[in-house]
This record gives C-alpha cells, structure tokens and sequence, in this order.
C-alpha cells in the first residue's frame, strides 16, 4: 500500500517528567515518538495535530499506567491501533510480555514494523479482532485505550482473561457514568469488582483514570448467536510477531511505582463515588 508523502512533524521537546517515567529506557521512548510524528502521522494513525502533544496527551499518560500490572504479567492491549498503550508499556516495563491485538492491516504492517525498529522483543502483534482468541488464550491482564463504551469492551475483553485477571481500560471524564450506566453489562459479562482508578498523581498534571474491572473466575465463552457481527472464527486469522525473538527479557527495572489510586466496588457502583478525572 502506497501512502502519500508527508514530511515529518516537528518533534516535541522531551518533558523533564519522562525521565522520571522512563528512567534509563528514555532513549528508546524518544524514538518511538520520533516515529509516532513520522510515520505515524504518514500512515494515518496518528493526525497531524497530534504532533505536539505526542508526550503529555498520548505517551507519558500510558506510560504511568505500568503500575496497574504485576511483575512479569503477560497484558494484551485490544485495538492497539498506533501502539497505545502496548508499545509504551513495552517500552517503560522490559519485564512485561505485551501482545498488540490490532483487526486493521495497515495497522498491524505498522506495529511490526515499528516494534522490529524498537527491537522490543516482549512485544508481539495479533492480527485479529480480541474474539479471534476466545477459546485461544487467556491473560491475567488486558488493556484498551479509545476503543468502545465500557460495557460494550467488557463483552470483548472479559473472555481473554483468566481466573483472577482484571481489565484496565483507559478511560477519561465519562469512567464514572460509563460504569454506573453499563453496571448490569459489567456483571453479565463476568466482573465481580470494578474500580475507577487514577495513576499518575504525582507525576502528571492531568493523571490517567482507568476503569478496572476484576474477575474471579475465567469468564465464559460466549456463544457464536452472541458474538458480534462479522466475527471470524480463529482460524481464519493469523497471527503476527513484530518480533520473532521471544526470548526473556533480563529485568532492568523495577516492576514500578506504586500502584494508582482507586475506589473499588461491586460490579454496580453506588453513583458519584468515583474520580472524574480525565486522561
């Protein structure tokens, strides 16, 4: 596929923040945000006036998300899209294993690509939409930014995680009211606690709010009548690795900050006693 030319946007100066963030991996988020305002603006996944506020609106806010995910925890991230938070997880925490689950092509050509120049090789990309792994695999962990209602991302995602696992889906001002409106959903789907948590506090002027939504047990597979419009059976999808090289990645770092503040619940809220912070 041919893209039409477009220069490359000026890069953002880097904030003194991300070193705190980043530590000694600040080199390698330097040059995934090169690539965001290059070809992630060229091949449409990024817009153009994104370029600027690449590291405090899109980058630094993902990154502060590392402390929602134990050590050594294996996270899908749902409709990766341009890599966020995926890639940016994979950046700040080595120890990590992140699978970028991506249904677009051009986009996943992208993830590989940028994942081979990167050389992360906890980092591998599915193509695929998340109900191509039902019944394929499960993770203690999934992740989602700016992809669906949390109701609707819960009936996606809740059947790829294993007992005990949690969904931490990056949301902004409408977690409260997405959480209190989709409550019955969330139970249905399999949540047995949810939680609006904020990460970032004390690093970020406007902290990331995600909504957490725990299960107890391995949530059920949901019928093929249940499925979505237009769902492909696993086997008519592949699966891609922007990175063949799965080896352990040695730990270079901590396992990160503490943990994000959050008010936890049953899977239907009492109304108003979440933050309503914005990501």
């Amino acid at each position: 596929m041919k893209h039409p030319e477009v220069s490359s946007s000026p890069l953002p100066p880097t904030p003194e923040v991300a070193l705190a963030i980043f530590g000694d991996r600040l080199g390698l988020a330097e040059r995934y945000v090169a690539e965001l305002a290059d070809t992630g603006i060229s091949h449409g996944l990024i817009g153009p006036r994104e370029a600027p506020r690449l590291w405090d609106r899109h980058v630094l806010g993902c990154a502060v998300l590392q402390s929602a995910f134990p050590f050594q925890a294996i996270v899908a991230d749902i409709g990766s899209g341009a890599g966020l938070p995926g890639i940016v997880l994979g950046i700040v925490r080595p120890d990590l294993q992140l699978v970028l689950v991506e249904p677009l092509h051009r986009r996943v050509v992208w993830l590989q690509s940028t994942v081979e120049r990167l050389e992360l090789d906890n980092v591998t990309v599915h193509e695929g939409r998340a109900e191509s792994l039902w019944g394929v695999r499960r993770f203690p962990a999934v992740t989602a930014r700016a992809v669906a209602r949390i109701g609707a991302l819960s009936g996606w995602c809740l059947p790829l995680l294993e007992a005990g696992g949690r969904l931490v889906a990056m949301k902004g001002a409408s977690a409260r009211l997405e959480v209190e409106e989709d409550g019955d959903i969330l139970l249905s789907a399999g949540g047995a606690q949810v939680s609006i948590a904020t990460y970032g506090e004390d690093l970020l002027e406007v902290p990331t709010t995600a909504v957490v939504v725990a299960v107890d047990r391995a949530p059920d597979i949901p019928s093929s009548s249940a499925r979505p419009r237009g769902h492909s059976t696993p086997g008519n999808l592949s699966t891609s690795r922007g990175s063949t090289r799965r080896r352990q990645t040695p730990d270079r770092r901590a396992a990160g900050p503490e943990a994000g503040r959050s008010e936890q619940k049953g899977a239907r809220p009492e109304a108003g006693a979440a933050s309503d912070e914005g990501s």
